[in-house]
């Protein structure tokens, strides 16, 4: 059952594509103050740091706060970090859009599989997960089942988003458009974490079918 004392802190990443050797490219957490971004560049070329952070505050709910990265490796523990020092089990819950459901969803078993493949320990601990894909069915999509679908139909207002389809953000990485790729990250973390406001005025606790995502041995 959902906590109605719990803020929504919404997840989502970037990967470099889905074969084997695919990498997460961005990792962003939407939360009451802003957005926090982890850029991974893959070692590709310089980032002019202070002047993505700029761009990005203008889109931002609050403010931007951006690491660049050069490996997957560094990134993933800038996502540990985030996870056991920024999230509280009391007063948050982790959600996505299609990111872990009973039956699949992507971002956190990409996750799992990244690190448990860089030999580091999963970082989510005592703390809610609540996939916001099965939750607006609750509302009248219309017929949408996708992110922006759902979000253009519930809520409807701009967004940062330079992409039409997911499958460009693999694109700009393998060009270094830098930030591009941020503000589609951007996006669906701000698109989430709006939907997740609305789901808790607007829907039943008990739909929310919250999980912990603590493993049973740490």
């Amino acid at each position: 059952m959902s906590d109605s004392r719990l803020a929504p802190v919404a997840f989502d990443i970037e990967t470099s594509g889905f074969d084997a050797d695919a990498v997460i490219t961005v990792a962003g957490f939407a939360h009451g103050l802003g957005e926090s971004l982890i850029l991974n560049t893959g070692g590709h070329s310089e980032v002019d740091r202070n002047t993505l952070v700029r761009a990005l505050d203008e889109e931002s709910t609050g403010t931007v706060q951006l690491d660049v990265v050069a490996d997957e490796g560094e990134l993933l523990e800038l996502v540990a970090s985030f996870v056991t020092n920024q999230l509280d089990g009391d007063t948050h819950y982790v959600t996505a859009f299609n990111g872990e459901t009973w039956n699949g969803g992507f971002d956190l078993p990409f996750c799992r599989t990244r690190f448990l493949q860089h030999g580091l320990r999963w970082p989510f601990g005592d703390i809610a997960y609540a996939d916001m894909i099965q939750v607006v069915d609750r509302f009248n999509t219309q017929d949408q089942t996708d992110l922006v679908g759902v979000y253009d139909v519930l809520v409807g207002e701009e967004t940062c988003d330079p992409f039409d389809d997911s499958a460009e953000a693999v694109d700009a990485f393998q060009a270094g458009d830098w930030l591009p790729l941020c503000k589609h990250n951007l996006a669906d973390i701000q698109r989430t974490r709006k939907l997740a406001e609305l789901a808790g005025q607007f829907v039943a606790q008990s739909d929310f079918k919250m999980k912990n995502l603590q493993p049973p041995r740490r």
